[in-house]
């Protein structure tokens, strides 16, 4: 086992070393092939703006999860039937999702003044 991790280890950190120079020559490149990306119809948006909006949906998919959960748990309370277990049980779920709701809310506050901090930075 020792001798295969030590064969794999080398291995690895001769290939880094051989492709160094090229990894090197790649990053002083001054043609990163932007022209290609715009050539294939990729957008021109800034990735700044991009990267807000997925975070938006994502946070937006999320809430509409965090929701979901409050429906259901309020639907196992409406047709519990006075059982005290599925009660608490529809109870705890209602609270998680209403925390997650409230932690969901706070993580959008927080990518939202950092994408706003990160656009008007520069």
């Amino acid at each position: 086992m020792k001798k295969t991790f030590l064969a794999t280890a080398t291995l690895v950190l001769l290939l880094g070393l051989a492709l160094l120079p090229q990894v090197a020559a790649a990053l002083n490149a001054t043609d990163l092939g932007l022209d290609y990306a715009t050539a294939t119809g990729l957008g021109t948006k800034d990735v700044r703006t991009t990267v807000a909006s997925i975070i938006n949906v994502a946070l937006g998919l999320l809430g509409i999860i965090a929701v979901v959960i409050v429906l259901i748990g309020g639907f196992q309370w409406m047709t519990a039937g006075g059982n005290e277990e599925k009660v608490g049980g529809a109870k705890k779920m209602i609270a998680a999702g209403v925390i997650g709701l409230v932690i969901i809310l706070c993580a959008y506050a927080i990518a939202a003044f950092v994408v706003n901090a990160l656009v008007n930075a520069t």
